[in-house]
């Protein structure tokens, strides 16, 4: 395919439009329309491609390959919408597929042609690829891998109404939270069941400091990561923000946990409401693949007082009762208690041999403890606080 042809088809895309974006492609069809008569033009173009390229890999058929999978193109997100995708959108779709498969074999000889004087120019990788078969394997297991930015990353937050992904998300694994296999066990039966398209509850996960209700929820959103899970870390301040989300979430084929970590509030507190309405659901109903996972240290949620409860509330039975049902509006509670020694030393135990702590087992429990009793009593933090200090040799 000539050049000048490609930069036309580039050009015209209509399903895959988005890609025109990326900065590669775009130095791309930059380069493939500089006249290369202008030979001092057109090196600089082809060097302003190569840093592009080359900042991420030298291999331009993997490189676009990704861009076109990874894409949030218009198919797929009308596919995944009620209606589906209209015949002619079929058919743009399967075209721009073909030139794009054909766009990665696209080599730099292709490029600078028979110029002898250009051949100081760098070379980049490229071979033909069957980008039809790949979107349809693609599209086949969309509800697992997803598409546009969830199907690159994992973990997002918040940032004025709008998911922002988190580059370097927490690695948490669950092999590294040993101890409280029981309590977990509920909360991966609950999103096995979300995973699954079962009726799921939303989630509280409260009790001690330090025990690892965060870690689990972290670690669980790792280990169905590749099942279709995603996170969504929500503060306490932006929940207002959460229906619109979920709204736009909806209809996409992945599965959510919304996770607000440390949730407490004060008796006049905004945000209590905008909890409620998020955890009753919206008139439209509450949508079968977004759940709500919370962490607290505080049983009911509400931060109270001796002057809330002498307040001068005509109907002052009826307000407590309203705070303090709060946490009843999570269909699952699942508690972490602060573990007693037997536990405190099963974790301990396992943590260390997790982490290759090469110490008697005796010695390593008479340690723990002394250093528990320093740290101000036994917790999972506190364990591997200790181990991770062993291991760096500094106990």
């Amino acid at each position: 395919m000539k050049t000048k042809e490609c930069a036309l088809r580039l050009r015209g895309l209509v399903v895959f439009r988005g890609l025109l974006g990326d900065s590669t492609v775009g130095a791309l069809c930059a380069l493939l329309e500089t006249d290369r008569a202008d030979e001092t033009a057109f090196a600089d173009a082809y060097g302003a491609f190569c840093e592009k390229l080359f900042a991420k890999t030298d291999d331009w058929s993997k490189y676009l390959s990704r861009c076109v999978l990874e894409h949030e193109d218009l198919y797929i997100t009308r596919l995944c919408a009620k209606g589906g995708a209209p015949d002619a959108l079929k058919a743009a779709l399967d075209s721009e597929l073909a030139f794009l498969g054909e766009l990665c074999a696209l080599s730099a000889k292709d490029v600078k042609g028979e110029s002898g004087s250009l051949a100081f120019l760098p070379e980049w990788r490229s071979a033909p690829a069957d980008l039809a078969a790949a979107y349809r394997e693609r599209v086949a297991n969309v509800h697992k891998t997803g598409y546009g930015m969830f199907a690159r990353w994992k973990v997002f937050t918040v940032k004025d109404g709008a998911l922002v992904p988190v580059a370097h998300p927490d690695p948490q694994t669950l092999d590294e939270l040993p101890g409280y296999e029981a309590e977990r066990e509920k909360i991966v039966a609950n999103t096995v069941a979300l995973l699954e398209g079962r009726p799921a509850a939303n989630v509280l996960l409260y009790g001690d400091a330090g025990t690892g209700k965060s870690s689990t929820v972290k670690a669980i959103a790792n280990r169905f990561a590749p099942e279709g899970l995603r996170l969504v870390e929500v503060k306490k301040h932006q929940l207002y923000q959460i229906p619109q989300l979920m709204d736009s979430l909806a209809a996409n084929p992945l599965k959510f946990i919304l996770f607000i970590d440390d949730l407490s509030f004060t008796a006049n507190d905004d945000n209590f409401a905008a909890l409620k309405a998020i955890l009753e659901g919206s008139v439209g109903g509450r949508s079968g693949n977004i759940a709500v996972y919370a962490t607290s240290n505080r049983r009911h949620l509400i931060k109270e007082t001796l002057s809330d409860r002498e307040g001068d509330d005509i109907h002052h039975a009826d307000t407590m009762q309203e705070l303090m049902s709060l946490s009843a509006r999570f269909g699952l509670t699942v508690t972490f208690l602060r573990p007693d020694k037997d536990r405190f030393v099963h974790i301990v135990t396992e943590l260390a041999a997790h982490e290759g702590v090469d110490v008697p087992r005796d010695e390593l429990i008479v340690r723990a403890e002394a250093f528990a009793i320093r740290a101000g009593g036994r917790s999972p933090r506190v364990a591997r606080q200790f181990v991770e200090l062993c291991r760096a040799g500094v106990l």
